[in-house]
């Protein structure tokens, strides 16, 4: 059959293998493709009775289950955008993006969500044949779409700073071409039961986890939250792909240890992937080495669609790039940055591009230029043509003249084997700039501040050796595991404060 349309890809796989398993949902319950196909047809018509078309926005408040696979296939039968929205974001968060959106309906996963359930509030409950949800209806504000062969399928909305929210609007091409790029670098089949612990809410998880594995008829089975141990457990039960980014790997291997592992042993897992982040050797060497197979790295962002590189290395390769550009995209650099004359700014351009930033003309152009999207990432490309990424552009740090990336100095810092994971940031100080390094110990102090230091220093150029290094208890992340380096100041401004207690 002609996919056009992302629920199509379902529709497909019910098609020719109805009894074959479509999603393991967050309880342990399996649903058949045919199930699964049933479900969105059942709650299209709800969505459609309940008062949302073509164009209109359907937000969901909630957390990975069945129901939010099913909305998003669900607004795709009728037209509507579907708006994932994580629940454990704030009620001013979510109020800002819902005023943004202008949704016609609201549904909550509060079946399964403390948190969707507190957004709910008064909201009306919603029988809909796959979990207790509830809604609260908003007003027909419909996008026209006119003739538009490849209309919008979803709209996220970006992790930001300041400012109003920013909605990308991503396209049904946009999805399909996302899901059949990942099938390729993942070779996914209908053999494959992938792990499903990233978030829906986010590009990564909804198109690399989801759509791949709709365009591979293969099972994906939902977290409703990352838990190492639930996560060993199915790695050792029957999963076979994971997609994950670095801090999940850093928290499954660190609760692998508390159980006497040094190894993940037994399984079918085949394939393993880390992006959101950059690799460092020796941490690369350590995953692999507790995996017993190669771990892949790959790059994107929600403007692209998740995808724009990724790898296919052998273990052991040394390779820490994220890859060279998928087939079908195009990489290049813009080179004016100044400084370093391999540095640049990555710019990509393809069927992964955004359609744009939802009723924000002016910031599509910024970023969408002659076709070309302009990412704020700093990269380098290599004689064998791999991507590599150094920093992003507004991360840089420019001490005593010299440029310091971030991910130069946590690398240096996560080799420390009482290192879980780290996050540097330059702050203004004198009209020069501070290396701050925010540090999260496998057992609080296990290791000194001095240690650290001078561990760091051994491979760290004087002007790149943090000023201060910062002991935590936790890093704030985002329901991904990425690392939201913008709260560090505020967040940690207590120890920030104090010269003697958990920095130098």
């Amino acid at each position: 059959m002609t996919v056009t349309r992302i629920h199509d890809l379902i529709d497909r796989t019910a098609a020719e293998r109805p009894d074959a398993p479509a999603i393991k949902d967050c309880d342990g319950q399996v649903y058949t493709w045919r199930s699964y196909a049933e479900l969105t047809h059942r709650a299209a018509d709800l969505l459609a009775q309940q008062g949302a078309g073509p164009g209109e926005r359907v937000l969901v408040v909630g957390e990975n289950c069945l129901a939010l696979p099913v909305l998003i296939n669900a607004a795709s039968r009728i037209g509507a955008w579907a708006v994932p929205v994580n629940a454990r974001m704030s009620g001013p968060e979510i109020a800002r993006i819902a005023g943004h959106a202008r949704p016609a309906l609201t549904i909550y996963t509060s079946h399964i969500s403390r948190e969707a359930a507190t957004h709910a509030g008064d909201a009306a409950p919603l029988d809909a044949g796959f979990g207790a949800l509830h809604m609260r209806k908003g007003h027909p504000d419909p996008e026209p779409s006119g003739d538009d062969p490849d209309p919008t399928a979803i709209l996220l909305y970006t992790t930001g700073t300041t400012g109003d929210p920013k909605g990308v609007m991503l396209s049904h091409g946009n999805l399909l071409f996302a899901a059949k790029a990942s099938t390729w670098l993942r070779d996914l089949g209908p053999q494959d039961h992938v792990y499903g612990a990233l978030p829906l809410t986010h590009v990564f998880g909804v198109a690399s986890m989801l759509m791949a594995s709709a365009h591979a008829g293969a099972m994906v089975e939902l977290a409703t939250r990352f838990d190492p141990a639930r996560l060993y457990r199915a790695l050792r039960e029957g999963a076979t792909v994971m997609p994950a980014v670095p801090q999940m790997h850093a928290l499954l291997m660190a609760y692998a240890e508390t159980q006497g592992h040094q190894t993940l042993g037994a399984g079918r897992l085949r394939y393993v992937s880390s992006g959101a982040a950059p690799l460092d050797p020796a941490w690369k060497r350590k995953a692999e080495s507790f995996y017993g197979l190669p771990l892949q790295n790959g790059y994107g962002m929600t403007e692209s669609t998740a995808g724009v590189s990724g790898t296919r290395n052998p273990i052991g390769d040394a390779d820490t790039s994220v890859g060279p550009p998928l087939p079908g995209v195009e990489v290049r650099l813009d080179l004016t940055l100044g400084a370093d004359p391999e540095v640049g700014e990555v710019l990509t351009r393809g069927p992964h591009v955004m359609k744009g930033y939802f009723r924000n003309p002016e910031a599509t152009a910024r970023t969408v230029q002659d076709g070309w999207l302009r990412t704020g990432d700093l990269g380098r490309i290599d004689a064998q043509g791999r991507l590599h990424i150094v920093g992003r552009a507004k991360e840089l740090i420019i001490r005593g003249g010299f440029n310091v990336y971030p991910p130069e100095v946590e690398a240096a810092l996560n080799d420390h084997p009482a290192v879980v994971q780290s996050a540097v940031i330059g702050r203004p100080v004198g009209g020069d700039e501070q290396v701050l390094a925010f540090v999260q110990l496998r057992v609080p102090g296990s290791v000194g501040l001095a240690e650290l230091s001078d561990f760091a220093a051994r491979s760290l150029s004087g002007y790149k050796r943090p000023s201060r290094i910062v002991l935590v208890d936790a890093l704030p992340a985002a329901a991904t595991g990425k690392i939201l380096k913008h709260r560090l100041l505020s967040e940690f401004a207590d120890l920030l404060g104090e010269e003697d207690a958990g920095a130098i």
